[in-house]
């Protein structure tokens, strides 16, 4: 039996609402909340959530000395059509894109996320 059930996944990042904008973009929802912390209730899915954090400094990937801590992999049904949209909306990639089955970018404020076919 499970102790705990998951709330919600939280990205610190400089401006909340931007990024929060970012991902409803990528994966639909309204941003909702006040300067210092907006939810993004994804449809069908899991929520996430966005907490402005003063001094932000984005993990570098890939790097040892600073980890990326976290990331998160993003489903997608056709990777080419996925990565116009994310770099139309600002996202940048952290490696070399190639044939694999997922890609690698940083969002607005620099955490990264894959790209993964299903």
């Amino acid at each position: 039996m499970a102790l705990a059930k998951l709330g919600v996944v939280v990205l610190d990042c400089p401006d909340p609402h931007a990024l929060a904008g970012f991902y409803a973009e990528v994966l639909g929802g309204t941003p909702e909340g006040e300067a210092e912390w907006v939810d993004l209730k994804v449809p069908g899915g899991q929520a996430l959530a966005f907490q402005r954090a003063p001094g932000h400094v984005p993990p570098r990937w890939p790097s040892a000395d600073a980890s990326q801590q976290l990331h998160l992999d993003l489903v997608v049904e056709d990777l080419d059509e996925a990565e116009k949209g994310v770099l139309a909306l600002g996202a940048k990639p952290l490696a070399e894109q190639g044939g694999r089955g997922f890609r690698v970018y940083a969002d607005p404020a620099g955490h990264p996320f894959c790209l993964c076919a299903c």
